[in-house]
């Protein structure tokens, strides 16, 4: 059983990362910088984002951002999701981890690349048979994608994840950071503020064709054969904490979210036992941060 475990955390080492070891080349650069970072360990942020939750948090949000149009179509019509999707995943992945675990130096440049991802994305979407423009830098599409991921992680980390420390509001207020850094203006503080500004775009969400073939893509995405079992399993967990009805918007069917989650509890422990207490990020940035303090404290001797 260990060497089913064993190979499907390699696959999902290699979806998420890039590299079925966890730690390409960009994570073994967090052992070096100038600083702990924009959060720290112990932060909320670290808790968060070390944990396998985030797993399914990532398909969650996903299925979320599929549900506004707009960045749907900058996905559908500027990305290569379909053809590239594991490198669109470790990109995302590496932006996402390095703005967590990297010194400021690292998160401010990995921001600097996303915005200038952006500046090229415009476009425009049906609206009723009316021709809506778009741009990545619209600073309320921004918001929406900043919140649908902000609640999506929550979400799993509140299901299957422990405490964190000060509670959801200190995740909610510390990953404002990140959205800032990439063009949000007035992201939540707050887990009230995440609810008010989702139920703000409750207007503009929908499911239409392109938002179902988004959806049947991520249930089906490539990944190998040891992985797709487990990878329906947290794309079903995913789905059963979405709001109801988003999952009819999405075309999902009804989830038995009390048979499912005990179920994904139990794989996302197998994964972890197979990947450790912490991610080979989170080891590099202590690595970074151990340094630092011998070297201030050879400073003040």
């Amino acid at each position: 059983m260990s060497g089913v475990t064993d190979a499907v955390a390699a696959g999902f080492r290699k979806i998420i990362s890039g590299d079925p070891t966890g730690a390409p080349p960009w994570v073994h650069e967090m052992a070096d910088g100038v600083d702990a970072g924009y959060f720290g360990p112990g932060s909320a942020t670290w808790i968060v984002h070390g944990g396998l939750p985030t797993i399914v948090g990532g398909i969650r949000a996903l299925l979320m951002q599929a549900l506004h149009p707009g960045a749907l179509a900058g996905v559908m019509q500027h990305s290569q999701y379909q053809d590239d999707a594991h490198g669109r995943l470790a990109r995302t992945t590496q932006w996402l981890t390095v703005v967590t675990f990297g010194d400021t130096v690292a998160a401010d440049r990995q921001c600097a690349r996303v915005r200038g991802l952006h500046r090229t994305v415009k476009g425009t979407y049906d609206v009723h048979g009316m021709q809506q423009a778009y741009t990545a830098m619209d600073p309320d599409l921004l918001r929406w994608v900043h919140v649908a991921f902000t609640d999506s992680f929550l979400t799993t980390h509140r299901t299957w994840g422990g405490p964190i420390p000060g509670g959801e509001d200190a995740y909610v207020a510390q990953w404002a950071t990140s959205a800032e850094l990439i063009g949000v203006t007035d992201p939540p503080r707050t887990v009230r503020e995440l609810r008010q500004q989702i139920a703000a775009y409750e207007p503009v969400l929908r499911g239409d064709a392109a938002t179902r073939q988004t959806v049947r893509f991520i249930a089906g995405v490539p990944m190998p054969l040891a992985a797709r079992a487990p990878y329906a399993l947290l794309f079903a967990g995913a789905a059963s904490t979405l709001p109801a009805h988003y999952r009819r918007m999405l075309g999902l069917p009804s989830v038995p979210g009390p048979l499912i989650r005990p179920a994904v509890a139990a794989l996302l422990g197998g994964l972890g036992l197979a990947l450790g207490k912490s991610s080979p990020s989170e080891q590099a940035a202590r690595t970074r941060i151990a340094r630092l303090a011998l070297v201030e404290a050879d400073l003040t001797e």
